[in-house]
């Protein structure tokens, strides 16, 4: 039997749309042995030159102008004629030449973007008939996710359906299977021997990302959990930001046998395993990795945008909470010490609530829809 192919199409704009990809195409292959998939970051395999240019001149934005991303953010209605023509002849013009070469039986998108391509090659081309299925990584529906070529939405909760609903995409076209997350983070051995792995103890313990970029860099919140340092166990990730790992490695203030100092790591899910309390930037994917492991979370000054609207759902649904002062780090560490059984009890009961959002449902509707193509 021949394998049908998957492609899945995403973008290098944060590192949550290609964990999504990669999510996917490992449940994928999970769940069937005649699946194969491929995984594209779109802009980096066909211009590998420019596109590391391009997302770093957007890290910047995004880490200098805040605000202006959020005002984008807000007033992008949509892709306007121009701007899908730029991205289709700058950065895509040899999309339809890998699809010829690839024949997938499904497309998939994480990003935007790339949805947004295979869009327009589906609108000009009639021949083109690849099934196109888009996965919106945030709790947020903005306008450039919507696209008439799209076959299917795969979208995280009711409230993204609802808010893809309201902007007239037909219910057919929608499906809620929560967000795709590794398999990994599902899954819950034993703290031991994790402990062991990264040398840590057994003992209330928070954790603090930064995202894939390592953004978590407000000194003021650093060292205010630092404060905590001789009865909480805290272990810093800071991602790809070896700069704030150098600097953080050489103050006194970190250097303490109560916190660890992380830098890229392929282990999130084991570190999520042992801790108690996640410190985090909102991004879709990291929240979705939290919720997978029950783990209450702390919002870091969320970007105007995404971060802000996953922050809300988050918040809203009594999952997470933004520090809005210094008093909320306070709060959460004296629970840590003199309430850790309720919350440990109220982490069990949270796992068996989102336990209806399975691993691999993303997945298996996919494979579903692959079924029905054949």
């Amino acid at each position: 039997m021949l394998k049908k192919r998957i492609l899945l199409l995403s973008e290098g704009f944060g590192a949550g749309h290609t964990q999504a990809a990669y999510a996917l195409s490992s449940s994928l292959r999970k769940l069937s042995p005649h699946i194969q998939t491929k995984v594209l970051e779109l802009g980096s395999f066909l211009n590998p030159k420019m596109a590391p240019l391009i997302v770093s001149a957007y890290r910047k934005t995004v880490t200098s102008q805040p605000r202006l991303m959020g005002y984008v953010y807000r007033h992008q209605k949509s892709f306007n004629r121009l701007t899908t023509l730029a991205l289709h002849r700058i950065f895509y013009t040899h999309t339809q030449n890998i699809v010829k070469q690839l024949k997938p039986d499904i497309i998939v998108c994480t990003h935007f973007i790339p949805s947004a391509v295979v869009s327009r090659l589906k609108r000009l081309d009639p021949a083109f008939k690849v099934p196109l299925i888009t996965v919106i990584t945030d709790y947020d529906a903005h306008a450039t996710w919507i696209s008439p070529e799209v076959d299917r939405y795969l979208v995280s909760a009711p409230e993204v359906k609802a808010k893809l609903r309201r902007r007239s995409v037909a219910a057919a076209r929608i499906q809620v299977t929560g967000m795709p997350v590794h398999p990994s983070f599902w899954e819950h051995p034993g703290k031991e021997g994790i402990l062991q792995h990264f040398s840590l103890q057994d003992m209330p313990t928070v954790m603090v990302m930064g995202g894939g970029w390592g953004m978590m860099n407000d000194e003021v919140v650093n060292e205010a959990l630092a404060g905590w340092r001789e009865k909480v166990q805290i272990v810093f990730c800071l991602g790809t930001n070896e700069k704030l790992l150098r600097q953080m490695q050489e103050d006194p203030r970190y250097s303490h046998p109560n916190i660890s100092l992380i830098g890229f790591t392929r282990e999130i899910d084991k570190l999520m395993e042992i801790s108690d309390l996640l410190v985090t930037k909102p991004g879709g994917m990291t929240c979705s990795e939290g919720l997978a492991k029950g783990i209450p979370m702390l919002f870091h000054h969320p970007l105007p945008g995404q971060e802000e609207e996953n922050c809300r759902y988050f918040t809203a649904a009594g999952l997470g909470e933004p520090i809005a002062s210094l008093d909320v780090i306070d709060k959460w560490m004296e629970r840590l010490l003199y309430s850790y059984d309720d919350v440990q009890a109220r982490r069990k009961s949270h796992l068996k609530e989102i336990a209806r959002f399975h691993p691999l449902q993303s997945a298996q509707s996919i494979i579903d829809m692959l079924e029905q193509s054949w």
